[in-house]
């Protein structure tokens, strides 16, 4: 079987976020799938089979962290929509079953891809006195992001706050299903994106997460509304970095960028 490993969310190698992506016949046991993605060691590892044609999706996908699987990841989506174009698998848009519903990626002439994924709800939370000491940083206002995503929502006073946070994730673990997005008003438009967000991960093995496209799905709708405007760009100012074209359209939200495959070769532990 051939396994890759693809940069998502950036058009250049070592950047954005690693995702390794597996194109099987039918999905094996789930032990298999974690020992796999455990293997592979990324933030995710996709695991996808083609569909019998007629349904209402192409491919099933599944998405594991080396701790565990989760209901919905961006970086990996698009990562394995890249390998399905630039392998010849799939051509045109792709409709994936997945346990968020269908999610499609459609290839743009740009050389981008763009996956339409559900917004999330967004429900202001008052903020436990705990979280600004495990962040390392006051949040001004905190927000719960549902169940697809999972996060707190906590935002920051500015750009240079976000960036330079340090924080405790042992404790964060303690205050959402997944972990926490950090996030911030760009302090200069001009560098080509509209805020930037960090985000932390410790109760699914990921301290922090080069570049989430899940966040981006709560993000876009609490900066759209700040910022009176559907179309912003995010920067995930991780040590790596990536950048998140989006587009907020009421229920759902797209997320654009670009995926550049490192790594190919085989994979021998067959299940």
């Amino acid at each position: 079987m051939r396994i890759r490993i693809v940069d998502a969310f950036t058009d250049r190698p070592f950047s954005g976020n690693p995702a390794g992506v597996l194109l099987l016949d039918s999905f094996p046991d789930d032990a298999w799938l974690q020992n796999v993605a455990l293997e592979v060691n990324h933030a995710e590892t996709a695991f996808a089979h083609r569909l019998p044609e007629g349904g209402e999706a192409d491919w099933a996908l599944r998405w594991f962290t080396p701790a565990a699987e989760v209901a919905m990841c961006g970086h990996a989506t698009l990562a394995t929509a890249h390998v399905l174009h630039t392998t010849g698998a799939h051509e045109g848009p792709v409709r994936f079953a997945t346990r968020s519903g269908v999610l499609i990626a459609t290839p743009r002439q740009d050389g981008s891809i763009t996956l339409d994924f559900p917004t999330a709800p967004l429900t202001e939370v008052e903020l436990p006195a705990e979280v600004a000491k495990a962040l390392g940083a006051e949040p001004r206002a905190a927000f719960d992001t549902g169940p697809q995503v999972g996060d707190l929502l906590v935002e920051l006073a500015d750009e240079q706050t976000v960036r330079a946070l340090t924080p405790d994730h042992k404790a964060l673990a303690a205050f959402s299903a997944r972990g926490v997005i950090a996030t911030a008003r760009a302090e200069d438009p001009a560098h080509g994106y509209d805020f930037v967000s960090r985000c932390f991960f410790p109760n699914v093995g990921i301290d922090e997460d080069p570049v989430t496209g899940s966040a981006h799905t709560a993000l876009t709708p609490f900066w759209a509304g700040r910022l009176d405007r559907p179309d912003l760009t995010g920067l995930q100012a991780s040590p790596r970095s990536g950048r998140v074209r989006v587009e907020l359209r009421g229920e759902r939200t797209l997320l654009s960028g670009r995926a550049v495959t490192v790594i190919e070769g085989d994979l021998l532990a067959r299940p």
